[in-house]
């Protein structure tokens, strides 16, 4: 009985020695060649050209997207003082306020939205316009 204990801890000490050889062996890495000298003509830029970038945040006014369902805000839904409760457009502006836009064009400061919900609601941007007017037509308003 303990030649069997003894034996099986010599078999498991030397597959261990096995093992960490192994892994020492593996563990020595050759040494990196050294980099040679960019050329000027080996140099390429890490970012597209500039007409091809799409803007920033920074540089647009704000976002903009449809809403055609009702638009329910902390549990009611929200209605324009003109009785219309959905089709609205809905402003994310630089300053990171909300806007909302009835069909009949009224406009109101939604202080209850932010940014954040913005972004969760929103899909991708798919088209920049230059002002508001092509922005609004783009929408179907």
């Amino acid at each position: 009985m303990f030649r069997r204990t003894t034996r099986a801890d010599r078999e498991f000490r030397e597959a261990q020695r096995a093992g960490q050889a192994l892994l020492a062996m593996h563990t020595e890495w050759p040494e990196a060649p050294a980099p040679a000298a960019p050329t000027d003509a080996a140099v390429v830029p890490d970012f597209l050209p500039p007409e091809f970038r799409a803007p920033c945040r920074q540089d647009v006014s704000g976002f903009m997207m449809r809403w055609d369902l009702p638009l329910v805000i902390d549990g009611e839904v929200h209605a324009c003082h003109c009785g219309a409760y959905r089709n609205w457009i809905v402003f994310n502006m630089h300053d990171d306020s909300v806007w909302l836009r009835c069909e009949a064009g009224h406009e109101t400061h939604e202080t209850r939205l932010d940014t954040a919900w913005y972004n969760r609601n929103s899909g991708p941007v798919d088209h920049f316009h230059p002002n508001l007017e092509d922005g609004l037509r783009h929408l179907g308003h």
